[in-house]
C-alpha cells in the first residue's frame, strides 16, 4: 500500500518535471523559476532542484526519440 502511493507520487513527480522542460522548450519560458526563492541559501536544496528539472528534460528527450522512431507520429515541421 504505501510502496504503490509512493510509486505514484515519484511517477507524478517526474511527470510535472516533463511538463516544465516541455513548456521551456515550446515557449523558451525558463522553468529555472527563481531557485533562491525555492532553495534560499541551501547550495544542496538548489542541486536538488536543478537534478529534478533534469530529470523531466531527460524524460522528454526519451520521450521525443521514441515518438520519432515510431510510426505513430510524424513530424510536421
Amino acid at each position: 500500500m504505501v510502496l504503490g502511493r509512493l510509486t505514484h507520487y515519484a511517477f507524478d513527480a517526474v511527470l510535472f518535471s516533463a511538463f516544465l522542460a516541455g513548456m521551456k522548450r515550446s515557449t523558451g519560458l525558463t522553468v529555472s523559476f527563481k531557485k533562491d526563492k525555492v532553495a534560499g541559501e541551501s547550495p544542496e536544496v538548489s542541486r536538488w532542484v536543478d537534478k529534478y528539472l533534469g530529470v523531466g528534460e531527460w524524460v522528454m528527450d526519451q520521450s521525443v526519440a521514441i515518438a520519432g522512431s515510431s510510426g505513430w507520429f510524424e513530424r510536421t515541421r
